[in-house]
């Protein structure tokens, strides 16, 4: 039985995500695992997709009961969330205001006008730069745009960064859980590990719900690729625990159940290190695969030098999550200029 049976859900992507093996880019780690791709970067014809939309399909039906006619949420500069909360506004027809704040110390001259916020602009939303740092928390800047929008008439819908902090923020990675071991019983086997990428927190805090349902939430590996791990991981462990009352799962998450490997994150969010970058070339030399440099690059790095390390027993099946934000390598040609 679904532990997400009483929620309501607005329907943003096709279904369920195919399974991917990754065949190449396991041979060429040494052959002594089998690696897998989950591909929620294939998710939606929304605007290039990506992990955020699963958050969104759970908390759309609430911004319409709400009356509200615009959706209100922030970023960085590069944002997928904003990406897609801006094309969820298009497709339900409300209005969109979100903020994108400088959180990445980077300066290609294009950063601010390609990729995902030239795709943000082009659905129309109103997207505000505001020069001020990272930060997962929640930002003084979203509560002016939400008063703006109030000032002037308007009926906001507020959805913190990642859509993390928000009540129903975890429900979608719990779907995520419950719709992998659906496709494990049709595969005929069970993956031993999970890899995901952990900045806001909701996606791995629902994986983790969703799969300590299942008895293995400590098989999900978070690669934390916000720098500030100490706060990830405490925003992570509140949006477990609010979500795992919500659904009912009936036990405490104990705290060796949330796995976040901080090893990954350097130097800083949203900047590649060279074995990132390395990592982003060698998913997509082997396997086609189009990482980036701000989240799943660094997840990717994370499962490359663990393999590599030996972490992975031998014979092991990992379950990479690609969670999208491809649009984002617009913002660092100057990286990937030459491949």
């Amino acid at each position: 039985m679904s532990l997400l049976q009483k929620f309501e859900r607005y329907p943003l992507t096709f279904g369920p995500t195919p399974i991917e093996p990754l065949p190449r880019l396991s041979a060429a780690l040494g052959g002594t695992i089998q690696i897998y791709a989950k591909r929620d970067d294939c998710n939606s014809g929304l605007a290039m997709g990506g992990n955020k939309l699963r958050k969104l399909e759970y908390i759309v039906p609430d911004a319409i009961a709400s009356g509200a006619d615009t959706l209100v949420s922030i970023g960085g500069v590069q944002s997928n969330h904003t990406r897609m909360v801006a094309a969820t506004a298009a497709k339900i027809g409300m209005k969109c205001v979100v903020v994108q704040e400088k959180w990445v110390p980077h300066y290609d001259a294009v950063y601010d006008r390609v990729g995902n916020i030239l795709l943000t602009r082009l659905m129309g939303a109103d997207s505000r730069l505001v020069d001020a740092g990272f930060d997962i928390g929640i930002r003084k800047s979203w509560e002016h745009a939400i008063a703006s929008v109030e000032a002037a008439g308007g009926k906001p819908y507020a959805i913190p960064a990642g859509a993390s902090m928000h009540k129903y923020g975890g429900l979608g990675y719990v779907g995520f859980a419950e719709e992998v071991a659906a496709q494990e019983a049709a595969l005929g086997f069970r993956f031993d590990y999970i890899i995901t990428c952990v900045v806001t927190g909701s996606t791995q805090a629902g994986m983790i719900v969703g799969f300590a349902d299942q008895g293995r939430a400590d098989r999900v590996i978070g690669i934390d690729a916000s720098g500030t791990p100490e706060q990830t991981r405490a925003q992570l462990r509140e949006i477990v625990d609010h979500t795992a009352a919500l659904v009912g799962l009936g036990r405490a998450v104990r705290e060796d159940e949330i796995v976040v490997n901080p090893n990954y994150a350097y130097p800083a969010y949203g900047v590649p290190s060279d074995a990132t970058n390395d990592a982003i070339r060698l998913a997509a030399r082997t396997e086609a695969m189009i990482t980036d440099p701000v989240y799943e690059g660094k997840s990717m790095q994370g499962l490359i030098a663990l393999t590599r390390d030996g972490f992975f027993p031998p014979g092991s099946r990992v379950l990479y999550a690609h969670l999208g934000g491809a649009p984002a390598l617009n913002g660092y040609g100057a990286y990937y200029k030459d491949g």
